[in-house]
């Protein structure tokens, strides 16, 4: 016999499990959600995308002030910590109270595992229990990958740099990042900002491989120079040095071997597949657990959300997932809302940014024949005003429709330029209604309109 029973269960109690069990207890179900952190947030508030980017934006306001005033005093490795820590905790707070305000909702920290579709053993610092639920949502994330190379274990992680108990809390004289994806190219542009001597290793001939090639080509010419960086680096092993760790790799036949303080291993993150899963015959692999548009594991009573299912690991994605699988379970598994991938920004934060959305390939591999059009921040008013004057923003309209498919942005605000075109996208606006809108001036956005009157 179960020790509780409940209409859902969620294991895991980030973006993809926290909005739908608000969602479905509104509607007086009764859900328990289970966490190893026992806090609403999961790794992105833990040591992911919140406090990485709380110590980016404290290095990117210390590169902004040196370039408008000419202070290059530069910014403490210990301001950007106790930044990152204050923004974790106040978010920490803030999700306390919305779950204290919200009744139907029990958080219980542990670890959980499944017994069947609709049991699981959860276990914490007082036992194990069993609980029952009518429906269980997997959100369970995804965990930084570690390859097996000799020394790997001597790499630092997302979690030693952005934890809520890091284990660098100094900054280091030179860094080797393996990995030249979002969180290494991110995390390179942040020590170097703060002054630290930057290398990368990137397995293959292109950073930011899966991004649209020319952001990135362009991205690439803005970002610091003293960040070194190094494609088609094999990395064999990593071993300890008398200076912090030595890196070995091959490239294009020879053996190198490199010096720093300090290594981060940063090639990517795997899912993390409840134990026991594997066993109720449901379909997943190394990517994560196979889902339908609802968010749905084949006819089962089980959703999946967030990282764990291998689709777009980021927690904006993952919220919209979860939001889509409780109205579906308040539906009793009758499709009423589905999942679109089709407009989701996408923002690589380093200094300058780079975001994207939806089609950006001109050149027809979409299927789709579509137009581009440019606005160069040389000549926006906002990037002067910021002195960040590289990049410029791309729109690509559907032919014939001029309906807006898609856009890129490198350089200032794009995280916040890219939302604004991501909605557009969504919405299906054209070029015509883009430019009929007066976007504020002297801010960025103007660019938008502008791009879309030069088609007209």
């Amino acid at each position: 016999m179960p020790d509780a029973k409940y209409d859902v269960v969620t294991i895991g109690a980030g973006g993809g499990a926290y909005p739908a069990a608000l969602r479905v207890a509104r509607s007086g179900r009764r859900v328990l959600l289970v966490d190893p952190h026992g806090a609403l947030g999961g790794n992105c508030l833990a040591e992911g995308c919140v406090p990485s980017k709380a110590m980016v934006e404290v290095a990117a306001h210390g590169r902004r002030h040196a370039r408008l005033t000419g202070d290059t005093a530069g910014i403490a490795y210990a301001h950007a910590l106790a930044h990152k820590e204050a923004v974790q905790a106040t978010r920490y707070a803030q999700h306390a109270r919305e779950l204290a305000a919200q009744p139907g909702v029990t958080l219980q920290r542990g670890m959980a595992r499944f017994l069947d579709r609709h049991r699981l053993v959860v276990e914490d610092e007082a036992g194990s229990t069993i609980v029952e639920a009518r429906h269980i949502i997997v959100a369970s994330g995804a965990d930084a990958f570690i390859p097996p190379l000799p020394g790997a274990d001597l790499c630092l992680t997302s979690r030693d740099l952005f934890g809520r108990k890091p284990t660098l809390t100094e900054r280091p004289a030179s860094v080797i990042i393996i990995g030249g994806g979002t969180i290494g190219m991110e995390t390179a542009s942040l020590f170097a900002a703060l002054g630290t001597s930057v290398t990368l290793l990137q397995r293959g001939s292109r950073m930011l491989a899966g991004m649209d090639a020319n952001m990135v080509a362009t991205l690439l010419t803005l970002l610091d120079p003293g960040i070194r960086l190094v494609y088609n680096a094999e990395v064999t092993a990593i071993e300890r040095s008398n200076g912090g760790v030595r890196v070995r790799y091959s490239r294009g036949g020879a053996f190198v071997q490199e010096e720093a303080a300090v290594a981060i291993m940063a090639i990517g993150r795997r899912p993390v597949v409840p134990e026991g899963f594997g066993a109720l015959g449901l379909a997943f692999d190394q990517r994560g657990i196979q889902v339908d548009a609802t968010l749905r594991a084949g006819t089962s009573p089980i959703y999946a959300c967030g990282d764990v299912n291998g689709r777009q690991p980021l927690f904006h994605v993952a919220v919209r997932e979860s939001l889509v699988a409780g109205h579906n379970i308040l539906a009793g598994d009758t499709p009423c809302d589905y999942m679109d991938y089709a407009a989701i920004p996408n923002t690589i934060f380093t200094m300058p940014a780079a975001a994207q959305v939806g089609l950006t390939d001109a050149g027809g591999a979409s299927g789709v024949s579509l137009i581009e059009s440019t606005y160069a921040f040389a000549d926006d008013a906002r990037a002067q005003i910021c002195g960040e004057t590289g990049g410029g923003l791309h729109l690509f309209f559907e032919e014939g429709s001029l309906r807006l498919r898609g856009g890129w942005v490198v350089g200032v605000d794009a995280a916040q330029l890219i939302g604004e075109i991501g909605v557009a996208v969504a919405a299906g606006l054209s070029a015509h209604e883009l430019a009929r809108f007066p976007d504020q001036h002297p801010m960025a956005a103007e660019g938008i309109s502008h791009a879309a009157r030069a088609l007209l």
